[in-house]
């Protein structure tokens, strides 16, 4: 297979990878959103903007991007302890238990997938992808797609579904809601950017309005989403 077909490929891999209907129950979590819908935290697309702007610039900047970065580095070395090194830091980096939950329902979603669509994948260590950046990093190195597209892949697809959620929540009307991903996702290559030069010591990151948010929806009366 030449370089251009490896490409288009790969390309066409990520978007499998980021489409809302991968299987792995995205759809089903709001982290935090529902909860600051019903408090009045959030009630317009700008609030909305505002939160998840917020998210990209200190979660998804200094956590989850130089994790996937990491990730996808041990698996290229087959570096087994550095995997699980970033596996704990990441579980250990959720705030609370709707968050953890999260991660590893959705990790044990997508590995199962992935023993599905590769079956050599059969051979992993299951404690290897105790999360889901762990099933992402794999299928990323498997398939060939490299750091840059991948955490361009990694936010696009968490940006759609928190996107796609607030819409059913606040209510907010679908172009509205296109209009916000449209609006972020400009910031999309900076943050990649600035995010591959992270250094170790500066991994980690912590919103406090998303840790109350989560924290106050374990206990809310009415639920839609499971976080």
């Amino acid at each position: 297979m030449n370089t251009d077909m490896q490409n288009d490929l790969a390309l066409a891999r990520l978007m499998q990878l980021i489409s809302p209907s991968l299987p792995i129950g995205g759809y089903s979590y709001s982290q935090g959103i529902e909860w600051a819908v019903d408090a009045g935290w959030i009630g317009t697309g700008d609030d909305l903007y505002q939160w998840l702007e917020g998210l990209l610039k200190t979660n998804m900047l200094y956590l989850e991007l130089p994790i996937l970065k990491r990730m996808l580095e041990a698996w290229t070395e087959a570096d087994l302890d550095s995997l699980r090194d970033w596996n704990e830091c990441l579980v250990a980096s959720r705030e609370t238990s709707e968050l953890r939950l999260e991660e590893t329902n959705r990790a044990r979603a997508f590995s199962q997938l992935l023993v599905s669509l590769d079956p050599e994948a059969r051979e992993i260590d299951p404690t290897l992808w105790s999360t889901q950046t762990a099933c992402y990093s794999f299928a990323c190195q498997r398939w060939d797609i490299e750091f840059d597209a991948a955490g361009y892949g990694l936010l696009w697809s968490w940006l759609e579904n928190l996107v796609l959620s607030a819409v059913k929540i606040i209510p907010l009307g679908q172009t509205d809601g296109q209009k916000t991903i449209y609006a972020l996702s400009s910031l999309i290559p900076s943050i990649v950017k600035q995010a591959a030069n992270v250094a170790d010591d500066d991994i980690g990151a912590s919103s406090m309005a998303l840790a109350i948010a989560s924290a106050q929806h374990e206990t809310q009366y009415t639920r839609l989403f499971r976080s």
